[in-house]
């Protein structure tokens, strides 16, 4: 159904469970409730799959435009299904514990700043065990010179600045330090997966409504309305937020919660550089250390001669409502800064990311603002047993990641099989069979 001649036939008027959003958390969703009797369809806004999980093939090589790594890989279910997809599923330790160059840091100070964030995080850690929901930025150590690089990782990491993020909600992430990566890209993986629930997803049609009043629950979209029993949805939280897709009457716990839990911004610059041999592969280039407004440098990433440019928080919003141009132009000039002129030269632009300003997505992944820990755990509430809500945001430990959200997603599928009266048991469908 996701083919071209499928967007021009009309939408069903009743089925039995819509998911909308065909991102990691939908494909789960619908995967897990696809069995004889059941009609399931997967509405989907954009004209592909994937969600914030995409791959753009240029060069000839996968560049991911979203998540990239499988984080917590031992723990991924998604890592047991890459080979099975016909992937390559690559097991090169990630660049992060070593600075290329010793740019702006000797060994020495590579060292100082690991015990400066080892010693930060342990404070966070023993913030939250007090079940303190603050700001994790309060648990810096007073003018210690490594807080502007925490700040620049906390872009990376949260998509936000330590301040905007809840030291409760920070210290509530899983992490077993094992990340592995897909080397034809993530978001071709999540593509694959969703051939399973090809014939049911519909593309090119947003839903715009969710009308709760009656019965059944009515949908209103771009192509026209339906009917349903239940609906799972799988959109960003920002969606929510902003009332994008609206429940009516409209649910104030909700509406509060999505607000609680925002999506900070991480964006990505692909380029090429020519003499790549200067460079060492998979390594990491940070090129300032006095501010948080710098991004970090991910050098010849499975030893291609490219550099992958990543950037977080306000300095990612700004640049990406200049264009895509301004990120290529930031990126320019750290380089330049760090390596010389003749990178200017060297350097040529691939393609950069927008979920910023991307209308489906707005924003990247989530974080918990200081005093609203709780509210991931109110997301996962049901609306009357026939709405419910997944997604990376929704996650409880592996939020943020694509694996959390198809976690999620295969959760909700399984509470919307109870309130059917079906059993949730593994189907056909499911990665867990």
């Amino acid at each position: 159904m996701t083919t071209s001649a499928a967007a021009s036939n009309p939408l069903p008027p009743q089925v039995d469970v819509v998911v909308i959003g065909a991102g990691a958390a939908g494909v789960a969703a619908a995967r897990r409730l696809m069995r004889p009797g059941l009609s399931v369809l997967i509405l989907e806004a954009r004209n592909r799959v994937g969600g914030r999980a995409h791959t753009l093939r240029i060069q000839g090589e996968g560049l991911d435009m979203g998540c990239g790594w499988l984080h917590s890989a031992d723990d991924n279910l998604l890592a047991g299904l890459v080979e099975d997809e016909g992937l390559t599923l690559d097991k090169t330790p990630p660049p992060w514990g070593a600075q290329a160059f010793n740019h702006e840091s000797t060994t020495g100070d590579q060292e100082d700043f690991g015990e400066a964030f080892d010693a930060f995080e342990q404070r966070v850690a023993e913030a939250a065990a007090r079940g303190e929901d603050r700001p994790a930025s309060d648990l810096f150590e007073p003018d210690n010179p490594w807080n502007p690089r925490l700040d620049a990782i906390s872009g990376a990491l949260n998509g936000a600045r330590f301040a905007e993020v809840s030291a409760l909600d920070y210290d509530a992430y899983g992490d077993t330090g094992v990340n592995w990566r897909v080397r034809e890209g993530y978001g071709r993986l999540i593509a694959r997966l969703a051939r399973a629930v090809d014939e049911v997803t519909v593309l090119d049609c947003m839903v715009q409504r969710i009308d709760r009043s009656g019965p059944l629950l009515r949908l209103e979209t771009s192509r026209g309305g339906l009917q349903a029993r239940i609906v799972i949805l799988t959109v960003p939280n920002s969606l929510i937020a902003s009332e994008a897709v609206r429940i009516d009457p409209p649910v104030p716990a909700l509406l509060e919660a999505v607000s609680g839990v925002p999506l900070g911004l991480a964006s990505k610059m692909h380029m090429s550089v020519r003499g790549a041999q200067d460079f060492p592969p998979d390594s990491q280039l940070w090129t300032r250390r006095d501010t948080p407004q710098t991004g970090g440098y991910h050098l010849r990433p499975f030893g291609r001669p490219m550099i992958e440019g990543y950037f977080g928080a306000d300095l990612a919003w700004g640049l990406e409502a200049e264009g895509q141009a301004a990120l290529y132009d930031f990126a320019v000039s750290e380089l330049v800064a760090a390596l010389g002129s003749n990178m200017r030269k060297r350097l040529e632009p691939l393609a950069a990311s927008s979920w910023g300003v991307d209308p489906f997505s707005r924003g990247a992944y989530s974080h918990a603002l200081p005093g609203h820990a709780a509210d991931r755990a109110r997301l996962r509430t049901d609306i009357e047993d026939r709405i419910f809500l997944a997604g990376e945001a929704t996650a409880p430990v592996y939020f943020g990641t694509a694996h959390g959200a198809w976690m999620e997603g295969e959760r909700a599928a399984k509470s919307a099989l109870l309130a059917l009266g079906l059993d949730p048991r593994t189907g056909p469908g499911d990665s867990e069979a």
